[in-house]
């Protein structure tokens, strides 16, 4: 597994047109890239379903989450690390705890980049 550093993703609603609507640039392919780097391994593609399944402006401990794994804390919490530097979720820490949230129109900005548009009279 590669430890290069991953820096947070710019929140900016321009950050990247629909995949249909024009090629990516380089720096937009390198900023989708490092979300979808983050997304790509299974234990953080379930911890960021389980944070996003509390809804908006919902949160988790970080003690619900890690009983669903069948991993250490620290590994829990590194995988968190990189979800949160990808920039798709944010924490803060209450007492002994940290709670877990998705930012906010991260979810959103995905699917639009997902997305395709048909022209009218089209289907699939």
């Amino acid at each position: 597994m590669s430890k290069q550093e991953l820096e947070v993703v710019g929140q900016d609603a321009d950050c990247c047109p629909g995949l249909s609507a024009a090629p990516l640039d380089e720096d937009q392919a390198a900023d989708l890239a490092k979300v979808f780097k983050a997304l790509g391994d299974p234990v953080r593609l379930r911890l960021m379903s389980m944070i996003a399944s509390r809804g908006q402006g919902g949160e988790v401990c970080v003690c619900e989450l890690t009983p669903a794994f069948d991993l250490s804390q620290p590994t829990i919490s590194h995988h968190l690390k990189l979800l949160r530097q990808a920039g798709l979720i944010d924490c803060e820490r209450r007492g002994t705890w940290v709670y877990y949230w998705v930012l906010p129109g991260v979810l959103d900005r995905l699917a639009a980049f997902l997305s395709t548009t048909q022209p009218a009279g089209v289907t699939a």
